[in-house]
């Protein structure tokens, strides 16, 4: 029997509580195949313990840009991916006594480069579909909570996300109507 040799490869962005995850698998002829979670990898690559609750599906179109979104209770890490089209996915640190505050990573995830990124508790976290269609994939640490969820716009000049699309994007009322970063309840 062959020797399994995929591993989860991690880099710590620009902000080091974000890892982006590149998962190794094998391929052939046939196609390929690769863990997409597994706890133990997952845990030793992002340098803590984790545990998911949840798991959420977004089929959206070209343009569309969901978020800036997170929780102020039931608060939220997410792993997220996409495992059909591209995205630019982004994560902005909203812990007020951070040394990252109000700053932004961003990193294309696609069906191709199989690219995952975790974002840890106290991070606003959104994306813009680069392609005719994505389905985006992600799992949280607690639940989604609809009276705690709060969203922070798109486009806050504090924060300056420097997001890849020409035009303005589709928003759902909701992120029409998001709050600047000023403005929002955030994290101590």
């Amino acid at each position: 029997m062959k020797e399994r040799t995929d591993t989860i490869k991690a880099t710590r962005l620009a902000i080091p509580e974000v890892v982006l995850l590149e998962l190794r698998g094998f391929g052939d002829e046939r196609g390929f195949f690769f863990e997409s979670f597994n706890q133990t990898q997952f845990e030793a690559a992002i340098g803590q313990k984790a545990s998911f609750v949840q798991d959420n599906h977004c089929h959206s179109t070209r343009n569309v840009l969901r978020g800036l979104h997170y929780q102020v209770r039931q608060v939220q890490g997410k792993l997220v991916r996409v495992v059909s089209g591209e995205v630019f996915d982004v994560a902005v640190d909203i812990r007020q006594n951070s040394p990252t505050f109000r700053r932004w990573v961003g990193e294309v995830l696609s069906a191709e480069n199989k690219r995952q990124m975790w974002i840890p508790e106290g991070f606003a976290h959104g994306f813009l579909v680069l392609t005719e269609t994505a389905d985006f994939l992600y799992k949280t640490t607690d639940y989604w909570a609809p009276a705690h969820e709060r969203c922070i716009a798109w486009n806050d000049p504090s924060i300056a996300i420097d997001w890849p699309i020409k035009g303005e994007p589709i928003l759902s009322r909701k992120d029409a109507l998001a709050s600047t970063l000023k403005t929002a309840e955030i994290f101590p």
